[in-house]
């Protein structure tokens, strides 16, 4: 007896068998199939943008430079110009940007690097041309490179334009100190930026000024041609407070007295002004000339525009410590005069107190007229300047910690010069 679903070597195939097959079949004996093999989905190799564009030309210096990548992730991105790199970093989507401005009429070439998702490696790069302005600035300091100065040493910049968009210039520009110090830039008219700290110096510090200017906009069309770099340092605290009352001069050196030294000052209607004023340069000796008197006066310092002195007055030594009788300048004795010249700085606080006189703002270095709020006043961000051994940054005056240290040690009191 044969079994259903074997199939005769020959002959006729029957409706039984027929159905014999189909009944297999549906019982499932017959050879199973083999499934389709799925085709892999294909992954798209990664994209880079960069903006610039390649052979763009007449780029503004202001614009940034922009690496994004789709279907993968930038991993390293180069822009130099002349062989030289500029900052940049990943930011959020993981886009790389450039952090300063492009200098002026100079060729960029970005090469950047993606990676997808498959390892796949694209490099990409491209190359572009800043705008060539028809007008520039360029900014000059003040302080000398290698000059050590005194604790109230501003530092003052000069513009060759005017500047308009003041905000941006006091962003481009870093400092570099090597003891914490807080301070802020403050404009003195359109042409003059000038930087104070909250309070005096640190004794001893190392400052330096990086003023990334190049490219730069200051006004509609006009373009920083340079930037600027200066180092200076500050030297040992050196401070004056002049009595015009009780005639006597309170000097402190390195943060301790060094002595009080009897001093007359200006006679009644040259009144030596109140104020705190900063040394400005000192002669020995130094010509002077005034109603009836023209003679080479020793040891002397100047602390005013006006022509204020604090020098040697060896004929008014009996005076001194008991009346005023000077005309204007602030007299001691020799011996004191000689050591005080030897010791200062341009830019080492000189104070006048008890004058029926105020002082006069701009007459010498009269930044510290100012309190720390009005001087705060004077910057186009509103921002106080935090700097330290890696750079500075701006900050609200809101969230600085409290000033550290009195007057007149550390500053000048509020209202020194009764003038603001």
């Amino acid at each position: 007896m044969t079994r259903a679903g074997f199939c005769r070597p020959r002959g006729t195939v029957t409706g039984a068998a027929v159905a014999g097959l189909i009944a297999l079949a549906a019982a499932g004996c017959t050879t199973a199939s083999v499934p389709a093999r799925p085709v892999a989905a294909r992954v798209p190799a990664p994209h880079l943008s960069i903006t610039p564009a390649n052979g763009a030309q007449g780029v503004a210096p202001g614009a940034v430079v922009t690496v994004s990548a789709s279907h993968g992730q930038v991993r390293a991105v180069t822009v130099t110009k002349a062989g030289v790199a500029v900052p940049g970093a990943l930011g959020p989507g993981g886009v790389w940007r450039s952090r300063r401005p492009l200098a002026l009429s100079t060729t960029y070439t970005v090469t950047a690097t993606a990676v997808g998702s498959d390892h796949q490696k694209v490099t990409g790069s491209a190359t572009f041309r800043t705008l060539t302005p028809r007008r520039t600035f360029h900014a000059s300091i003040f302080e000398a490179s290698g000059q050590q100065y005194g604790v109230g040493m501003p530092i003052t910049l000069t513009f060759s334009r005017p500047v308009r968009y003041r905000a941006a210039v006091e962003r481009a520009i870093q400092l570099r100190t090597s003891r914490p110090v807080v301070g802020a830039w403050s404009w003195q008219g359109d042409r003059t930026l000038i930087f104070r700290p909250r309070s005096y110096w640190p004794q001893y510090t190392s400052v330096t000024v990086d003023g990334m200017f190049s490219g730069v906009q200051a006004a509609p069309g006009v373009y920083g041609k340079r930037d600027l770099h200066a180092t200076f340092s500050i030297g040992p605290s050196l401070i004056v407070v002049a009595s015009t009352v009780t005639h006597y001069m309170d000097v402190y050196y390195k943060h301790r007295l060094l002595g009080r030294w009897a001093i007359s000052t200006g006679r009644p209607g040259m009144d030596t002004p109140d104020g705190t004023y900063l040394t400005i340069f000192k002669n020995n000796p130094q010509f002077m000339t005034g109603p009836g008197y023209a003679l080479w006066v020793p040891w002397s310092v100047d602390i005013t525009d006006s022509g204020v002195f604090i020098h040697d007055a060896y004929w008014s030594v009996a005076e001194q410590g008991i009346t005023n009788v000077s005309h204007g300048c602030i007299n001691t004795s020799p011996a004191h005069a000689e050591i005080y010249y030897k010791l200062e700085e341009p830019g080492d606080p000189a104070t006048v107190t008890g004058s029926p006189v105020a002082g006069t703002p701009g007459d010498g270095w009269t930044e510290w007229f100012l309190s720390w709020r009005q001087w705060l006043a004077g910057s186009a961000t509103g921002e106080a300047v935090v700097a330290g051994p890696s750079g500075s940054r701006l900050v609200s005056p809101s969230a600085l910690p409290p000033a550290h240290g009195r007057a007149p040690l550390w500053r000048p009191r509020n209202g020194n010069s009764r003038a603001v």
